[in-house]
């Protein structure tokens, strides 16, 4: 079993637009997306769920883009 995780990633406008692009065009192919974040490769596979989730607080804003899915 993996161990619990929690880590945010800030990533330059270029990297992060390459990687959306990636996502896009493996989904768009119907195939599963890979993705190394902080020293961990992860296998995002097909059946993910997508959501996208905003939060406002008095400090300001977030939007997140989501895949979610269980490990089989």
């Amino acid at each position: 079993m993996k161990e619990n995780r929690d880590i945010e990633k800030s990533y330059s406008t270029t990297e992060f637009v390459a990687k959306l692009r990636r996502l896009a065009d493996d989904l768009e192919k119907g195939e599963n997306f890979e993705i190394q974040v902080a020293g961990e490769r992860i296998y995002v596979p097909d059946r993910a769920v997508f959501n996208i989730e905003h939060e406002r607080d008095d400090d300001g804003e977030e939007l997140e883009f989501q895949l979610k899915w269980k490990r089989s």
